[in-house]
């Protein structure tokens, strides 16, 4: 039986902060770790760190990002439509017709929708170009130019208008990537509080747009152990081969082997696998040939240390429906509190 708390993850998923804006996300994190960590602390790129002391163990940074990709306001037109900068990767496909949130300054929600300008589909003729551009995209608000002035100023972020909902075995949501796994890396530490090991719990910024808040709190931290938690793909849906999957739902924690941005180390990868199989916790394997996470960063931190990414697997990636097994979850919050309670129990060393 899980133990998730929805109401935490709904919290974290809900609230807004795409890269460059995590204010609002990250004073949530804050609050979470004070009541679980010996010291809290801010840097000035927005990265929060809870510091759990220890007592003699090696140092284990976790990181897990808060921002989550989004759209900054970048042209407000005559007639008070919306023209936006994607900050992050999401598939233009996927965008036209969905309802969006534009914040403004003072943190009040504008609700609209994001539409295309181009002909509708009773209007072409069957010669058009239909492919989207991100240029091709317009937020509507539903308010006269001089009221969308009044309220909006070019800058303004701009969040997908979706909530999370609990569906089958399953949560799906905005933004899992990654608020999934700041929840993750609050849950296992807050089971972590007898570990020997001094612990910084990093919820970083900036992940999203090239793991800038992950490389400057890992300067920082100077860890012998960096650990990413992060969503990864779980391509198990029609139209994919099964060596295609990368990860499913329902099988457990993804350990990493291999992404673009790091290879963790073996004896890491090891020392995750024999926590699972001696706790009963579920896991899978993960390669991933494209993509990255803020391990790419932590990893080459000053002398380099350790680095491995811990995985959610996810269905539906960067769109507005990113799906997790509640199963998964649990088990990735399970086998990191596991590691968590026992670092320092092996040497990661590369030459013996």
């Amino acid at each position: 039986m899980s133990d998730l708390n929805i109401a935490l993850l709904k919290r974290l998923c809900e609230t807004p902060g795409i890269s460059g804006r995590e204010g609002k996300i990250a004073a949530i994190v804050r609050d979470e770790l004070a009541p679980i960590s010996d010291e809290v602390t801010v840097d000035p790129f927005g990265n929060v760190t809870g510091i759990h002391k220890g007592s003699g163990g090696p140092t284990v940074m976790l990181a897990a990002h808060t921002d989550e990709i989004g759209f900054l306001v970048s042209h407000i037109d005559d007639q008070g439509f919306l023209r936006v900068q994607a900050v992050g990767g999401f598939d233009v496909q996927v965008l036209p017709a969905q309802r969006v949130i534009v914040w403004d300054r003072s943190g009040t929600p504008h609700r609209g929708a994001f539409m295309i300008s181009t002909k509708p589909a009773h209007l072409l003729d069957g010669t058009e170009n239909t492919k989207i551009k991100t240029s091709d995209l317009f937020i509507d608000l539903g308010m006269t130019a001089d009221a969308v002035n009044e309220i909006v100023e070019v800058g303004d972020q701009v969040t997908m208008d979706r909530t999370l909902e609990v569906v089958g075995d399953s949560v799906m949501s905005k933004s899992l990537d990654d608020r999934v796994g700041v929840y993750v890396m609050l849950e296992a530490l807050r089971r972590a509080q007898g570990a020997s090991a001094e612990i910084h719990a990093v919820a970083t910024t900036q992940e999203e747009v090239g793991l800038r808040g992950a490389r400057v709190a890992a300067f920082t931290s100077d860890p012998d152990i960096s650990i990413a938690i992060d969503i990864t793909l779980a391509l198990d849906f029609p139209g994919m081969k099964p060596q295609e999957y990368v990860t499913q739902l329902g099988k457990g924690a993804g350990l990493k082997y291999f992404d673009s941005s790091v290879i963790p180390n073996p004896k890491l990868v090891d020392h995750f696998r024999d926590l699972a199989e001696a706790n009963g916790i579920p896991y899978q394997y993960e390669f991933l040939p494209r993509g990255g996470t803020d391990a790419g960063a932590t990893a080459l931190a000053r002398g380099g240390n350790a680095a491995f990414t811990l995985s959610i697997p996810t269905r539906y990636a960067h769109t507005v429906n990113e799906m997790a097994r509640i199963s998964d979850i649990q088990a990735c919050v399970d086998l990191l509190a596991a590691f968590l309670n026992d670092a320092g129990s092996r040497s990661y060393a590369i030459v013996d």
